[in-house]
């Protein structure tokens, strides 16, 4: 390819040669890209890694990238439709209707739209699936309509009832799974479900509003992104771009500086919410974005219960929440702001998990920490106290990014999912790209530049990072760092964005997003990149599912997916015997009729891959 293609090509190109040297080599921490085999693998876990070094943990041969409108998967596998954007979830629910996608009475009543993170849950015979629905395409869902546009407020309402979180059975049937329609466990949350808000935030002024004078319930979720789930059984739906929902009735209202940090602006993104919920309007009710962008803690048990949100982990734009133990049974959850050059984030829990006990209030108190990375591969996470920052605790939970600015924290390449390994204290989170990298600053003017975990100026593959708490601790308050691949494109480049070492012709992507450890250690990487397999991103095709073997620094395309679609959300069933992957926005440029197929509305779906010969998926 020729020059043109090439991003940033000037006299940095040496110096970022050697900003990445660093990231991928210094102390024998990758040494010759074998990830793993070197200092940051210690004891007898580098003994671990030289034995598994010759071994073929996959299961599959790598299967080539693609553009075809369907789900392409290795020989000696299968895959099928489990559920449809739209798919009613109760039997007195209408089918979804072609012609019109349906009312807000029955998307109320059906699987959400543009499903994202998900979980399973099991409780004696039955089987519960939590899943995110992020938000809606307009184009698709008022497709019906000449311009693609509301034409009435219950389009508006279709569009909100779209989103929230669909809880639903799943059930065997023969050698597949179904939903149960009609299941008791059954719920769909809204925008307009009562949810309660929780820790330092909650009774604060700055969540107190006309409808909630005391600031303690909100009304609904929605741009419900990645997902995390806790070891006493609850889901964690997390809150990102929710700002795109919030207008202005008035056009001279000046949007505060914190409304400026989060994005929240005089106009939305299209959605037209505030005409029937004029709690949307900014300019009369300038305290309602300040209850929206948390992590929403759900018991998918219990019908009844109300969400919960937590506060004590911060508000930004959540992408996932990962939960593990630290060493003394303290609660750690490790969480990305997706946004360029914000900030990676850890909550450790004040109280200690009790197994069989009572864990309900685990993540009401505790200390929020922002990680800052430094070039010599080490990093610290420091906490957000008022202490520290000088922000009152209401504060530092509401308007968490102006407490990481204080502190300094790394302006990140858009932190996306974090993954914690099942058998080792180790951690990875996806940096999925950064045009601004070394270009401009972020919303909160904090620099943004080249190296250390971001090493490339215009980011637009993204990266894996990988770091390890010291003392093998999560809540250790320091770290070792390295990179456990740079995405690329070897087919076009020569510099450092042909991507790191075991980045191929064979296995190459972009902008890794979701991401999930299987029980054996291997690391499923899904993607949501660019797919127009033109230029910088030829050779990419559609976006796809990949796993990693982060003890070889292996990378295999396993999965890939229908057009113009994003590959996210992972779960197993309980039999680890059928992989649950979600297919989000297929069609969203015009070019997708998935899963139906024909001239049919393109629909997100969950789709459900197992072997042929039935055996087990990690």
């Amino acid at each position: 390819m020729t020059d043109s293609m090439t991003p940033s090509a000037s006299s940095r190109t040496t110096d970022l040669d050697r900003v990445i040297e660093a990231a991928i080599s210094r102390r024998g921490i990758l040494g010759v890209m074998t990830f793993g085999l070197g200092a940051f693998v210690t004891g007898t876990t580098s003994l671990t890694s030289m034995a598994l070094a010759g071994t073929d943990r996959f299961g599959f041969d790598q299967i080539p990238a693609g553009t075809d409108d369907s789900i392409t998967v290795p020989e000696g596998f299968e895959w099928y439709t489990l559920i449809r954007w739209g798919d009613p979830l109760w039997s007195d629910a209408p089918e979804f209707d072609d012609a019109t996608r349906g009312t807000a009475e029955s998307q109320a009543r059906a699987f959400g739209d543009n499903n994202d993170g998900m979980a399973v849950f099991h409780l004696a015979n039955h089987i519960i699936m939590a899943v995110n629905n992020e938000y809606t395409n307009r184009d698709i869902i008022w497709g019906n309509r000449a311009d693609n546009k509301a034409a009435s407020d219950d389009d508006i309402r279709k569009g909100m009832m779209a989103h929230g979180v669909s809880l639903f059975e799943i059930a065997p049937d023969g050698d597949r799974w179904m939903f149960v329609r009609d299941s008791v466990y059954n719920r769909r949350i809204t925008t307009g479900t009562t949810m309660e808000l929780t820790g330092p935030a909650a009774g604060s002024d700055l969540l107190k509003t006309a409808g909630d004078p005391t600031g303690t319930r909100s009304m609904g979720t929605w741009n419900n992104c990645g997902s995390g789930e806790t070891p006493w059984g609850t889901y964690l739906a997390c809150e990102e771009n929710f700002n795109g929902y919030f207008s202005s009735s008035d056009p001279d209202y000046e949007p505060t500086a914190a409304m400026q940090r989060y994005g929240v602006k005089l106009e939305d993104w299209g959605y037209g919410w505030a005409k029937v919920d004029d709690r949307f309007d900014i300019s009369r009710h300038p305290n309602e974005p300040n209850r929206a962008g948390y992590v929403v803690e759900i018991d998918p048990l219990d019908p009844a219960s109300a969400p919960k949100k937590r506060t004590a982990l911060g508000r930004f734009k959540h992408e996932n929440a990962d939960v593990v133990l630290a060493s003394d049974g303290r609660v750690v959850v490790y969480m990305g702001d997706d946004e360029r050059g914000e900030f990676l984030y850890r909550f450790v829990s004040e109280g200690h998990y009790a197994p069989g006990g009572d864990n309900s209030e685990l993540l009401n108190s505790g200390t929020l920490h922002v990680a800052r990375f430094s070039d010599d591969q080490t990093g610290e996470w420091m906490a957000l106290t008022p202490d520290s920052t000088g922000m009152s605790a209401e504060e530092i939970a509401v308007n968490t990014r102006m407490a990481g600015s204080i502190l300094g924290a790394t302006t990140m390449d858009r932190p996306e999912w974090v993954a914690s390994h099942p058998n080792r204290v180790e951690s990875y989170v996806a940096l999925t790209n950064n045009k601004n990298r070394g270009i401009k600053p972020n919303a909160g003017g904090d620099a943004t530049p080249v190296g250390g975990p971001n090493p490339r100026e215009g980011n637009l593959y993204g990266q894996i990072l990988r770091w390890r708490p010291d003392g093998d601790d999560h809540a250790a308050p320091t770290f070792s760092w390295d990179l456990f691949a740079l995405a690329g494109n070897p087919a076009v480049h020569a510099d450092a964005n042909a991507g790191s070492d075991n980045i191929n012709s064979g296995n190459m992507f972009n902008s890794p997003d979701g991401m999930m450890f299987d029980q054996q250690g291997l690391l499923w990487i899904q993607t949501d990149g660019n797919y127009s397999n033109t230029g910088n991103f030829e050779g990419h095709g559609n976006n796809q599912m990949l796993a990693g073997d982060t003890e070889t620094g292996e990378i295999r395309r396993f999965l890939v997916g229908p057009r113009e679609a994003e590959i996210t959300g992972i779960a197993w069933s309980p039999d680890r015997r059928t992989l649950f992957v979600g297919v989000q926005h297929p069609g969203e440029d015009g070019g997708s009729h998935f899963p139906s197929g024909g001239t049919s509305v393109p629909r997100s779906a969950i789709i459900a891959v197992r072997r042929t010969d039935g055996g087990l998926i990690g």
